[in-house]
């Protein structure tokens, strides 16, 4: 009941919002129900009756479909996350005054039912059922609330979804076809008889969709612009939030589904991931917008997490459990920032800025912090998770064999994962130079007309920036409790599904 409870809160709440008239009503009931969710969230974690995480009823019978939840391991910890992530989004954006804000929140509720069913869902069809719950409200808020170019972008966000949605959604049909049982269920999918051959095309029909969603390079043109023009709330939950449907997918359906197909291009996944590291790193090292800054870094990060879960060992995939989540935290806690930053400057341009430390100390300290974590720094949340997948590329041997590059370079599998280390390691390195640069140029230096005048955070956006930054420490300081839960969930995984054969240890 608890699984069904984390979904049919934000639900309801959200659907009633739509029936109110008064602003501040609506705000309210959403802040009400991300608190009470957060809680069903908590009861979650720390339950020992695994009866009460999962939830079955008769959905479409006469397809073989069935509503089935299951909070495991890695869903709680994600589900914990959107539960988390929407008290700090609402409160850090409490005065924000939105035109038709029950339509907003309403909006904004139904994404969370929707992000909780897709990290719930065990029946492949109604995983894709929350998926598609999940984007619909975001593209009209982007669409209605969004910058001046908000219809083009938005436009553009919807045709790469709706284009990843469709791969996906044929993927599913052709494997429930090979099904024993003609079932959509997570479990029959596991045990669908596809061979060598199938696998491999079949990954390019669910990676497409999946790449799309986290980005991965080339699918990522969609992202820079929806972040910049969608409303710095609906912001935060791509991507804090949305952007971990696609690595969760890949982990809960990618991995145990097509363990052949994933080994045939499991190089070219990493190569793709590789790419998206550098060049996104590169690209954000030239910006001099704030938001655009963390967009790009984002991808740079999402790209490493895509490396490591196609490494294909433990390790690494335990990485990216922690690190889904740590980055969730962090990037939100970055947002905050720069949504105070435009709303009392009037620009996101660093060039514009400086100085911000003297007139806002508070502000200046969260913000260094936070900025810390989002690289990585010992001691903070972002270290354990990073040094876990880089530990799993280096030790990788999902590469074996000899490859052929253009048909002129042999590369062997040991170099392969020196190389693909060393490209992310500079990819680490770029992230701590334009986050270094943009702390130096916005907090720094000389206060500036724009910046003189200045009052410090208030206190909707310090609670928030606080309880960011107490995270950050808390899980930097002492990670053990999360590594053991990223450790059993990835335990919990290998032991329900054929993953096993795929993983080299």
């Amino acid at each position: 009941m608890i699984a069904f409870l984390l979904i049919l809160v934000p639900l309801i709440a959200g659907t009633l919002a739509f029936f109110l008239r008064n602003g501040q009503g609506a705000r309210g009931l959403a802040m009400l129900s991300s608190l009470g969710t957060l809680g069903v969230a908590l009861a979650a974690v720390l339950t020992k009756d695994t009866g009460s995480l999962a939830f079955s009823a008769e959905w479409l019978p006469m397809l073989g479909a069935k509503f089935s939840l299951q909070a495991d391991g890695i869903s709680r910890l994600l589900t914990l996350l959107t539960a988390a992530a929407y008290p700090l989004i609402l409160a850090s954006t409490w005065t924000h005054e939105y035109k038709n804000p029950n339509r907003f929140f309403g909006l904004l509720l139904l994404t969370q039912a929707g992000l909780m069913g897709v990290f719930l869902a065990t029946d492949a069809l109604l995983f894709y059922f929350f998926w598609e719950l999940a984007l619909v409200p975001v593209y009209f808020l982007c669409s209605t609330w969004g910058g001046e170019r908000r219809i083009p972008v938005t436009f553009k966000f919807f045709i790469y979804t709706f284009a990843g949605s469709l791969l996906m959604l044929v993927g599913i049909i052709y494997v429930y076809s090979k099904t024993p049982d003609s079932s959509f269920a997570q479990t029959s999918f596991y045990e669908a008889v596809l061979n060598g051959g199938t696998q491999s095309w079949l990954f390019w029909l669910f990676f497409g969709a999946f790449a799309i969603k986290m980005p991965v390079f080339p699918f990522h043109t969609w992202q820079p612009d929806t972040y910049e023009q969608a409303p710095t709330a609906v912001t935060m939950v791509l991507s804090g939030l949305m952007v971990k449907m696609g690595l969760f997918a890949v982990i809960r359906w990618l991995l145990p589904l097509l363990p052949i197909g994933v080994n045939n291009w499991a190089v070219s996944a990493s190569f793709l991931s590789v790419i998206g590291i550098i060049y996104a790193s590169l690209i954000a090292m030239r910006q001099d917008d704030l938001k655009r800054l963390i967009a790009y870094s984002s991808i740079a990060h999402i790209g490493l997490m895509s490396l490591a879960l196609f490494a294909g060992n433990e390790t690494g995939i335990q990485g990216v459990v922690i690190q889904m989540f740590n980055h969730g935290i962090n990037i939100i806690g970055l947002w905050i920032v720069v949504e105070w930053i435009e709303q009392q400057f009037g620009t996101r341009r660093m060039s514009e800025l400086g100085g911000i430390a003297q007139q806002a100390p508070a502000l200046a300290i969260l913000f260094v912090i936070v900025a810390l974590a989002n690289i990585a720094l010992p001691l903070t949340n972002g270290f354990v998770g990073e040094f876990l997948m880089f530990n799993g590329v280096f030790t990788s041997t999902a590469y074996d064999g000899n490859y052929t590059v253009l048909g002129r370079w042999h590369i062997n599998a040991s170099h392969l994962s020196l190389v693909f280390t060393v490209m992310a390691g500079i990819g680490i390195i770029l992230s701590a130079v334009y986050t270094l640069r943009a702390i130096q140029k916005v907090l720094y230096g000389n206060v500036g007309e724009r910046t003189g005048m200045v009052k410090d955070i208030r206190w909707n956006e310090k609670i928030a920036l606080v309880v960011i930054v107490v995270v950050i420490l808390v899980l930097g300081v002492y990670p053990q409790p999360m590594i053991e839960e990223a450790k059993q969930a990835v335990f919990d995984l290998l032991k329900e599904t054929d993953i096993s054969s795929m993983i080299k240890k």
